[in-house]
């Protein structure tokens, strides 16, 4: 009787393996194919040791999402969702809180659920996570948040090396210090290629003593990654996910990849282009899902929403909202875009997209000053630095800030040293507005003389090209001294006019006046020489 019991066990046993294994043609079936499901806890960290300790309450309603479904946390502070073997959790930060902060600042919002780690790679990934904990909870602690605040924008910072990391501490970093911002964000390419260079300019960025947020760049990710999944693992060690979002004060804010990592069959040579992809899509109308249609909506990416490929998925995502806006770097210039239904857009009104002004300008390119560092103007003949974004509830205005040159200093003009009572109407006089665009009005006077409108002129300034040709003169004849510009770009914020007719002989003051589209004035001023 026991033999034919353990005969009838074994049986069982067998069948039941052979209904886990799939029959050619068939679709395997397996425990191991049913996804494992992540749970956890959104609290209140009163004693801000990161740890659910009794009396610290659960948090109700804070989202929590695994890069493609968003949940709400319930009464007690608990969600659930759906992980695989390669998973991002992050909880979406809620007005008037604060995720933890890691000693360079760098907002801990997310768990990476990597039982084995990343793949081998040239930089490190993610380290082998091992099983999925029993809860992934995410501590949070009150902060006030007002209507009103700054958050401070770094286009491209890219340092190749510790000396490039420098000229960003020097030029940069160190007038920022005790800044009154809320937070700041690196939209993309926070290093050039060599992603070793991260961890110092961490550490230099971690000096403002500010919460700092990262967008990927192109040249952030691991160019021997075999597929874009796999194309973020240093920047996720660092980092976190490559796209999430956070509210702070009235503002939603959305960070997008834009990177798509494409990887050719055969022998061609892998490379990127601008690219959302269905996962994010997915991830960005679900969250915007839950967002009130009068709440501003700010997306953060590195390639400009105009060079994306999928942008008119995107479009359609964000057209109908009457308050969204999007900035980006990557072209090493600052421009103003307006998109319209030139562009596909079907809204009631253009989409403003800014593309930032790059912390290292010209890639730190161009003669040394006297601190060593290069000037590193930009093709458009604007000058290296940073934005700053002012909020104030559903309004918003951007200030340029040219790197160690002071809040004052917005514009470059250029105008010839001396003319000739006769041919003074013949001089050109410009003026590069760094941060004007279409809806900016310009006008100049001589002395006490009439104002004159000047005309917006889509050209190369002239000045930034003096300076490039000068430079390659120097080059000639010193090799290697320092690294050539850019070749000279047309520049959208560019403005001209002819001096009046017959001035009077002796030195007068050329005055320039700029009104941007909120109202705010600008002044600058140069001398000129009127001599027979």
């Amino acid at each position: 009787m026991a033999r034919l019991l353990l005969l009838t066990i074994v049986t069982g046993v067998l069948l039941l393996s052979l209904m886990l294994v799939s029959l050619p043609g068939e679709t395997s079936v397996s425990l191991e194919d049913t996804p494992p499901t992540a749970k956890g806890l959104v609290f209140h960290d009163k004693n801000g040791n990161g740890v659910a300790d009794p009396g610290e309450p659960g948090l109700e309603g804070v989202r929590v999402s695994n890069g493609s479904d968003i949940v709400a946390t319930n009464s007690e502070g608990r969600y659930e969702l759906p992980i695989s073997s390669d998973t991002t959790l992050f909880v979406i930060k809620p007005r008037n809180w604060r995720t933890p902060l890691n000693e360079l600042n760098l907002p801990q919002f997310y768990y990476h659920h990597k039982p084995i780690g990343s793949p081998k790679s040239k930089y490190p990934g993610v380290l082998p996570t091992g099983p999925l904990p029993k809860s992934v909870d995410f501590a949070m602690t009150p902060q006030e948040e007002p209507e009103n605040f700054k958050a401070i924008m770094f286009g491209d910072t890219q340092p190749r090396n510790q000396k490039e990391v420098d000229y960003i501490a020097h030029d940069v970093i160190e007038e920022l210090i005790g800044t009154d911002a809320a937070f700041g964000v690196t939209l993309g390419d926070i290093v050039f290629n060599d992603l070793g260079v991260m961890p110092a300019m961490n550490k230099t960025v971690a000096l403002l003593g500010i919460p700092w947020y990262n967008v990927v760049g192109n040249h952030d990710i691991n160019m021997d990654a075999p597929s874009r999944k796999l194309a973020n693992e240093t920047f996720e060690h660092f980092y976190g996910p490559s796209y999430y979002s956070f509210d702070y004060g009235p503002v939603h804010f959305i960070v997008v990849d834009d990177i798509e990592w494409v990887v050719p069959q055969g022998d061609g040579r892998s490379t990127y282009r601008g690219g959302i992809g269905p996962e994010q899509l997915k991830f960005i109308e679900t969250d915007l899902a839950q967002i009130p249609e009068d709440q501003m909506v700010v997306l953060m990416m590195h390639i400009p929403i105009i060079g994306v490929h999928d942008r008119h998925d995107l479009y359609r995502l964000i057209e109908q909202r009457p308050l969204c806006i999007s900035i980006s770097g990557h072209t090493h210039h600052h421009e103003h875009v307006w998109i319209t239904d030139v562009d596909g857009w079907n809204g009631p009104k253009p989409h403003h997209h800014i593309i930032n002004v790059t912390v290292c300008g010209s890639w730190w390119r161009g003669t040394p000053d006297e601190r060593g560092i290069p000037h590193a103007t930009m093709a458009d003949g604007a000058p290296n630095g940073y934005s700053i974004l002012n909020f104030d509830g559903n309004d918003y205005k951007l200030d340029y800030y040219a790197a160690s040159r002071g809040s004052n200093y917005q514009m470059e003009m250029d105008a010839p040293e001396v003319v000739t009572p006769d041919n003074s109407h013949e001089s050109l006089v410009y003026a590069n507005v760094f941060n004007g665009d279409q809806h900016t009005t310009v006008k100049m006077r001589v002395a006490d003389g009439e104002w004159i409108e000047m005309d917006h002129a889509r050209e190369i300034d002239p000045k930034y090209l003096r300076t490039y040709q000068s430079e390659l003169k120097i080059l000639e004849k010193n090799a290697g001294l320092f690294t050539e510009i850019p070749q000279p770009k047309a520049s959208t914020h560019l403005w001209k006019a002819n001096l009046p007719a017959s001035l009077p002989l002796g030195t007068h003051r050329i005055h320039i006046q700029a009104v941007d589209r909120h109202g705010r004035q600008f002044d600058d001023s140069r001398i000129i020489r009127v001599e027979e």
